[in-house]
């Protein structure tokens, strides 16, 4: 009886781990497009939100930008009984700083909170950029609608923030709109080094930097792939890490490559019809976005982007030549495409912070040994089922094998060379959610 209690319990486990979640499902129906085409709207609206900008007017500038999105997160807060704590942070640029800063400038971020009901320090955050720019980077005046860049971004953070705010997470999740991303990210570092000195776990930033084109300046017309940038190893790395990878492996393992691949495997689950491709960069070449702030601090980030850029609609005076119009407009956005890139963000937000926290440490053993050994630290939490060992060829970008080996602290895995694939181990949930996964930062025999 008892050994037959025991089987039943392993199968219900084991098919409760194979499921999907049907409230990601939800969360995917309730993003809305018309929301979003009113929100860009509003944002484009405001004629310019360049940093150095108006910021008296009710009507022009990006004061009145941040208070409007500051506004709408109020309203959703007084919609989920006050669930978002919602505040400016804000840093003061001094001209000179650099070639863009032209004037002392306050650069000043939206942020609103969602905090979590174990994990309240624990945070995974989706961002966009509030301000905007035309060809002159130090054009403070001119009309710079920035419809795509960035008010899809902004405009899809404020819709993700609708939809999950009636929702309970067990981990925090932040919702915030970053300025000064056209002066030289100053927006980004400012809300690090806030989180730096708040102490904040950040288990990763989703930066989302253009997310409503869909034809590119190659003329492909693509309305379902999007691009995840994701750079391979902390910039904080030490030079013992950095030797030690010489001889065990990870070069393209780092944590912001981990949330890559977990939002990779998250909407090839819920939304196969979408077409995520993971780049291995930190940014486009030679070019950066409001996630590498944080990569700078140590912790994970990546970008959310489309995948085929028109360079026409990016930092440009308003303007006809050639037959060709130019200009940041609301009438090349695809509001459909922002919405479902929308929800890519969403669901993986959702998934986060439903899941257990992953392990601190996972370590590694097997040299000249025909078997895997792993063993990780314990994690501390009701929602934990167990944890699952992940392996792939060395060659491969996804983690293609696993295998769920209940709640303990060490396994190993028989008959599987230790040379020939790379290993990492994730936290299950009871609910089936999981962290993302730890790539071995140590060794043992």
């Amino acid at each position: 009886m008892k050994l037959s209690y025991i089987l039943l319990f392993t199968f219900i486990t084991f098919v409760s781990q194979a499921q999907t979640n049907l409230k990601i499902y939800d969360i995917i129906d309730a993003i809305s497009a018309e929301r979003i085409e009113n929100d860009i709207k509003t944002l484009a609206g405001f004629g310019t939100r360049h940093t150095l900008s108006d910021t008296v007017s009710n009507s022009r500038g990006i004061g009145a930008a941040r208070r409007w999105i500051k506004q709408e997160f109020e309203n959703i807060s007084s919609s989920c009984s006050n669930c978002l704590e919602v505040f400016y942070q804000k840093d003061l640029i001094k001209k000179g700083t650099n070639q863009r800063i032209v004037n002392d400038v306050w650069v000043v971020n939206v942020v609103a909170i969602q905090r979590g009901t174990k994990h309240p320090n624990r945070f995974i955050i989706m961002s966009g950029d509030i301000d905007s720019r035309v060809t002159d980077p130090t054009d403070f005046t001119s009309d710079s609608p920035g419809a795509n860049d960035n008010a899809s971004g902004m405009a899809g953070t404020i819709e993700a923030a609708r939809v999950l705010s009636k929702y309970k997470f067990d981990s925090s999740i932040i919702y915030v709109g970053l300025s000064g991303e056209e002066q030289g990210l100053f927006g980004g570092k400012g809300l690090a080094a806030y989180a730096k000195q708040k102490g904040w776990d950040i288990v990763g930033v989703l930066n989302n930097d253009m997310i409503g084109n869909i034809e590119g300046v190659d003329g492909v017309i693509d309305n379902r792939t999007f691009r995840i940038f994701s750079e391979p190893t902390p910039p904080t790395e030490t030079e013992k890490e950095r030797n030690a990878r010489r001889f065990y492996g990870g070069e393209v393992d780092g944590i912001s490559r981990q949330l890559a691949r977990y939002i990779h495997k998250t909407t090839k689950k819920y939304m196969p019809e979408m077409n995520p491709m993971m780049v291995y960069r930190l940014d486009r070449f030679g070019r950066g976005g409001h996630h590498r702030p944080f990569n700078d601090e140590g912790y994970a980030g990546i970008r959310i982007m489309e995948a085929h850029e028109n360079y026409t609609q990016q930092h440009q005076d308003i303007r006809e030549e050639n037959g060709i119009k130019y200009g940041d407009v609301v009438e090349h956005v695809n509001f459909d495409y922002a919405k479902k890139l929308t929800a890519v963000n969403a669901i993986n937000l959702a998934s986060i912070a439903w899941a257990p926290p992953a392990p601190k440490t996972v370590q590694i053993g097997g040299i000249v040994e025909p078997s895997v050994k792993l063993k990780w630290d314990s994690v501390d939490d009701s929602n934990v089922s167990g944890y699952k060992i992940y392996w792939r060829d060395t060659t491969f970008p996804t983690w293609d094998h696993s295998r769920f080996v209940g709640n303990v602290t060490e396994f190993t895995l028989e008959d599987i060379v230790i040379d020939n694939f790379f290993f990492g181990v994730a936290t299950v949930g009871k609910n089936g959610m999981e962290s993302p996964v730890v790539f071995p930062s140590k060794t043992f025999r």
